[in-house]
């Protein structure tokens, strides 16, 4: 099987990360988010990803060589010239997506964070006999998405509503699809919507069926929701499995450390954070709700809450970061320094507090 991945743009939402890497590059949960798409792609045999990209490709592609070689599989880039949406990036890779086969493939955003039920998927799709099928997530409030509105024994779709003002159903699209090649005949090569244009087609030739994801769902495109995210996938791996928690009386709640990092004396750690790779954290840390990247150094004494530090950056002792503070790559944070929803733009060092959001440049 075949898979095509959405990489799309240049992860403004995710600034200043997405200034030193790709979006799918970014870390999360101790790994770049792509990865955590194409392991579960490769676990239900899938042996070709296809990276439908317009922004860096070279790094990318040079990135995703040594996983190419550990997991087994075959990573190449699709590049758009032009912008092309979410459907006419299908059109572009038509010939890579195509080997004869008949299979169906998958089609995911890259930003998309879940427990990837893709075998409960492959096997939803092969039941119904349909042409596509699109993984759906119940939502609180509806009305801030486009809602798909599908009967809900057989799975067919019946249509789509447009953040709707009455209530039409909970249900949205999760940006995980099957389809089958016969898909790629209905889409021209051109910017075009899948969501808008192509789905709704497939729908009213009652082709389109919808499955409701089982466990968690989160667009981690944006920090509020990549810290959500990161709960919902700490929660996830507690149930999955917990071995790979951390665990000791400095631990409350979900919290993943990885095998390299240090941690000191004295220190309180969750719930809710992420390790990564050779950070040092010196005694007396308190850490809650954030994740601290490959590479960082967290001072005596320092409390962070609810933020991103990002790769190789410092934290002084005894400083403050809290309310959404997003550190860059290598950024470094003054002894005492208090930081309420500082974004901090990549090499930079801050000597004195941030005292209200704003962007550090």
């Amino acid at each position: 099987m075949k898979a095509l991945i959405l990489v799309g743009g240049f992860g403004t939402r995710l600034r200043p990360l997405t200034l030193s890497f790709p979006k799918p590059l970014v870390d999360f949960a101790n790994k770049p988010m792509i990865l955590h798409q194409i392991e579960a792609l490769k676990d239900v045999g899938v042996t070709e990803v296809v990276l439908a990209i317009n922004y860096r490709p070279e790094v990318m592609i040079n990135f995703l060589k040594d996983f190419e070689d550990k997991l087994g599989i075959t990573i190449t880039c699709s590049q758009e010239t032009e912008p092309l949406g979410t459907a006419g990036p299908l059109a572009l890779a038509r010939d890579k997506l195509l080997d004869g086969s008949g299979e169906p493939f998958f089609v995911l955003n890259s930003d998309v964070i879940s427990e990837y039920p893709f075998a409960e998927l492959i096997k939803f799709h092969k039941s119904h006999g349909g042409e596509a099928t699109i993984m759906v997530t119940k939502v609180d409030e509806p009305s801030k998405y486009g809602v798909v509105v599908m009967e809900d024994t057989t799975g067919v779709v019946e249509k789509f509503v447009e953040k709707p003002k009455v209530f039409v159903g909970n249900k949205i699209n999760a940006g995980i699809y099957l389809l089958n090649p016969s898909v790629l005949d209905r889409i021209e090569l051109k910017p075009t919507s899948i969501e808008k244009e192509v789905f709704p087609q497939i729908a009213a030739d009652q082709k389109l069926y919808a499955m409701v994801l089982p466990g968690f769902w989160m667009d981690i495109g944006q920090p509020r929701d990549y810290i959500t995210g990161l709960r919902l996938y700490l929660d996830s791996l507690r149930k999955r499995s917990a071995a790979r928690l951390a665990t000791g009386t400095h631990v409350v709640g979900n919290v993943l450390v990885h095998e390299s990092a240090k941690i000191g004396e004295g220190c309180l750690i969750g719930p809710d954070v992420a390790i990564g790779p050779g950070c040092v954290v010196e005694d007396g840390v308190r850490l809650s709700q954030c994740t601290v990247m490959r590479g960082a150094r967290i001072k005596k004494h320092a409390c962070i809450s609810n933020s991103i530090v990002g790769w190789h950056s410092t934290v002084g002792k005894w400083a403050r970061i809290e309310n959404m503070t997003i550190l860059g790559e290598d950024v470094h944070v003054g002894d005492e320094v208090y930081s309420n929803g500082g974004v901090v733009l990549p090499h930079k060092e801050i000597k004195s507090s941030i005292l209200k959001p704003e962007i550090v440049m």
